[in-house]
């Protein structure tokens, strides 16, 4: 069992003003303590994150060696360019918001999300004939 130990946010908030910390807004300093309150709960076990965590960095390349696929066959199999994977693993450039969203899903449970996709794709053709 983890325990998970917690300084009063008021006691924290003294001690930062103690060692020459200017004063903070009431507004400001309410939404620090409720986010303090709100990890608290969720590291006690007692509450469930309220937004999704993306990571700010994805390695791109460890998700496409775990499926065995090459760089081009990735990009086809989930809808990138060939151009996109290769600047993200060269590191010229990163997947951004939605995108390592969507990494991350394919990263937990890529054959769902190659399900997804070509039930989606299927009902397009069978809608266009």
């Amino acid at each position: 069992m983890n325990y998970v130990y917690a300084w009063p946010v008021n006691y924290v908030v003294r001690r930062i003003e103690s060692k020459g910390c200017s004063r903070m807004s009431k507004k400001a300093f309410d939404k620090i303590a409720a986010g303090l309150n709100e990890a608290l709960e969720i590291a006690r076990g007692n509450a469930k994150p309220s937004r999704l965590y993306v990571p700010p960095e994805i390695s791109v390349r460890e998700i496409r060696k775990q499926l065995n696929l090459s760089q081009d066959d990735f990009a086809a199999e989930f809808g990138f360019t060939i151009h996109q994977i290769r600047d993200w693993e060269q590191g010229r450039t990163r997947p951004l918001g939605g995108l390592r969203a969507y990494l991350m899903l394919i990263n937990s449970d890529a054959p769902a999300v190659l399900r997804l996709l070509r039930n989606s794709a299927a009902k397009k053709r069978a809608k266009a004939a």
